[in-house]
């Protein structure tokens, strides 16, 4: 949707903003002709390297030696703190980097970059898109139903969030779907099979990636597939058991059931995933006044919530139809869809106002309002980036509301890695984050500015980002103890289970299977993309009678099978997934500190997963990994079973970019020190990094 122009003047904006800040210049480090100077460069360029590999323990040294021999240089402190961060030592990162910082000043281009991700990583609190009791959301930008006399949609009515970052928006008025990318641009538009959507309202997604589309006028249920693309329909127009009169909001719940509000007989509808018809409720009973304008609906905690616009209520029931009571949420003025947020918590569009409900507590918090003068908010979501994506019906578009304090904040840019194997041309690997460390997903081409010195590289190429990865790389921890040695049995049924998984996902594999005993060792390792043979992988994750034992440490094994997932071919998408008893021992910590080893994790983009087995609980140790990397805990003879946890590696949200370019800097025979930034733009957010390589050595 944005014109030439626009991006003309975005383009001129960031050229203005290079010729105003500082580039990273070769600092006394990479020159000079005395003995000291000469070993701290050598000692500076294997330590680069060595980071560029993933050997953060390798690239501490150096930098160490290299500091040693040139005291307070403030390149190396920068570097220093960069391999302790990704360590998972972020207070000594903090030290090095606040060093850094005096000898740089607060003034010049490199100093601002530095205090910025200084302040970054010394205020994050969370991971996860979460609403936080202090913040407020206020609009950040538009998706524009149309343009002067160009109309893309209209009417929108419901809002549906992408792994990806785009959404989909569901358009009333012009009877279609449209997927829309973080940048405001419409990929995708389905319109039915031939004879179209008939007046759709609202879409949810299945258990197994299918979509689900209530037909207001068309009182029936489109069933899609993961692409928008038609397959069938469920239900008809009618009175009667499974039939609609004007079908509205849909939900599904954890069992991958169907609930529809069917607005015209003012009851629910339940369906299992494949549209035959269960049971329906919310009729005038003896407990239950009936519905008079049912809107809304969300399924989760065993429970079914129904809101009633006219009611100016939301009702309870269980996933039978019986009811259970009324949310006792004061002051709505009329709610509209229910979505649930990460974090268990409703979020409802009411009139002009974007509230979160607590359904324990029944606590009502007013998030943001939409501006406009004319707002009705029928549909809202969070999309994976954080922000609240809200369908103005009457304004005839999608609102996007960011939280105010990443607004002022920006985004978490960080170059990762620097491959100058095929030099001149140099692969570049960067992530973007916002400043909780959640990824910026569906970023393309148009949002990012890679430079040398503050000049444009050339032929900058944007290639396949993390979030497009298909598959995931999966590093098993099992727990040697005198606990999991009595439940041998229990770990090759998870060894089963696990291989079960692995089969039917693409472009996955177990990197490696490590016991965490007394001294933690690699039971197994692959590169095959299609897992290991189930034999090989049973044998691995049973191991042998010696390596279990009172003394084993949870710390030392988490260490080996996170560096695993660490390689230079290594996919964006990993998980170290433990499987054990859920109580680490005494010894777990003995080593790296709980807060260590979530940053570790999270610091590298691996998410910590559990697979408890026994009759254990999962110990708030493991549930702080999970929550801290967005993992999950799981028992192994749960009802619906592991494999959702091994296949949820793959839905990782990644904020890896990479891109190639060809350098154009001179070499000095590989002992130039080459310095290159990459800026990042999204509507009113941005974020800048710099760094800087050694050319290969000629």
């Amino acid at each position: 949707m944005r014109k030439t122009s626009l991006c003309f003047l975005l383009f001129f904006f960031i050229c203005v903003l290079y010729a105003q800040v500082e580039p990273v210049r070769p600092g006394p480090v990479t020159g000079g002709t005395g003995s000291d100077s000469l070993s701290a460069a050598e000692e500076f360029r294997l330590g680069v390297h060595a980071f560029n590999r993933f050997s953060y323990n390798e690239a501490i040294l150096s930098f160490e030696r290299s500091l040693s021999f040139r005291p307070a240089e403030p390149l190396i402190l920068d570097w220093l703190g960069r391999a302790y961060y990704f360590s998972g030592f972020e207070e000594i990162a903090l030290r090095q980097w606040r060093s850094a910082l005096q000898i740089y000043g607060r003034n010049t281009g490199v100093g601002m970059l530095l205090n910025a991700r200084i302040e970054t990583v010394a205020n994050r609190r969370f991971l996860m898109p979460v609403a936080d009791d202090n913040v407020r959301y206020v609009q950040s930008g538009r998706f524009p139903g149309r343009f002067e006399d160009t109309v893309y949609y209209r009417q929108p009515v419901s809002v549906l969030a992408n792994n990806d970052g785009s959404v989909w928006l569901v358009a009333y008025g012009s009877n279609e779907i449209v997927r829309i990318d973080v940048n405001g641009r419409i990929r995708d538009r389905e319109r039915g099979p031939l004879n179209g959507f008939d007046r759709p309202y609202d879409m949810v997604r299945g258990n197994d990636g299918r979509l689900y589309l209530s037909e207001y006028r068309g009182s029936r249920i489109s069933v899609l597939d993961s692409n928008g693309k038609w397959l069938f329909y469920i239900g008809s127009r009618g009175l009667g058991a499974g039939q609609f009169v004007g079908p509205q909001h849909l939900t599904i719940d954890e069992d991958g059931y169907l609930y529809a509000v069917d607005y015209g007989n003012r009851r629910v509808s339940k369906f299992d995933p494949d549209g035959d018809f269960i049971l329906s409720f919310g009729l005038r009973s003896s407990v239950f006044s009936g519905m008079l304008s049912p809107t809304g609906i969300a399924a989760g905690n065993g429970r079914i919530y129904v809101a009633d616009s006219a009611a100016k209520s939301i009702y309870m029931f269980d996933p039978n139809g019986n009811y259970l009571g009324r949310l006792a949420a004061e002051n709505l003025l009329g709610p509209e869809s229910l979505r649930f947020l990460s974090d268990g918590t409703l979020l409802v569009p009411d009139g002009n106002r974007i509230l979160q409900i607590d359904p324990d507590s029944a606590i009502v918090r007013e998030l943001g309002l939409a501006g406009g003068d004319r707002v009705r908010i029928t549909g809202a979501d969070m999309d994976k980036n954080g922000n609240i994506v809200a369908a103005n019906f009457n304004a005839g578009e999608a609102a996007i509301m960011t939280r105010f304090d990443d607004l002022a904040s920006g985004f978490f840019v960080q170059i990762r890695k620097v491959d100058t194997q095929r030099f001149p041309q140099v692969l570049v690997e960067l992530t973007v984050e916002d400043r909780l460390r959640r990824p910026i997903l569906g970023l393309d081409d148009s949002n990012f500015l890679i430079t040398e010195g503050g000049i444009p590289v050339e032929n900058q190429t944007y290639l396949v980002p993390g979030f497009r990865h298909s598959g995931a790389d999966i590093s098993l921890l099992v727990e040697r103890s005198d606990i999991t040695a009595r439940y041998l049995n229990d770990l090759s049924a998870a060894s089963r289970d696990i291989n079960r998984a692995l089969q039917e996902m693409d472009n996955s594999k177990i990197v490696s299977v490590i016991s965490a005993s007394a001294q933690p060792r690699r039971e197994l390792s692959s590169e095959r993309q299609t897992g290991v043979p189930l034999s090989q992988l049973e044998n691995a994750v049973r191991s042998n009678p010696d390596r279990y034992t009172q003394r084993w440490r949870f710390d030392l094994g988490l260490r080996l099978a996170a560096t695993d997932l660490l390689t230079v071919t290594a996919s964006p998408k990993r998980s170290v997934v433990y499987i054990g008893s859920g109580s680490l021992g005494e010894l777990a910590f003995e080593q790296y500190s709980l807060s260590e080893m979530a940053a570790y994790l999270a610091n590298n983009a691996i998410v910590f997963n559990a697979i408890i087995i026994g009759a254990e609980q999962a110990s708030e140790s493991v549930k702080y990994l999970c929550r801290e990397t967005g993992g999950s805990a799981m028992n192994l003879y749960r009802p619906r079973g592991i494999g959702e946890l091994i296949k949820s590696t793959a839905d990782n949200p990644s904020g890896l970019y990479s891109f190639t370019y060809n350098s154009r800097l001179p070499t000095d025979f590989g002992r130039a020190w080459l310095p290159v930034e990459a800026e990042v733009y999204l509507m009113e957010r941005s974020g800048r990094d710099s760094t800087g390589f050694f050319p290969p050595m000629e």
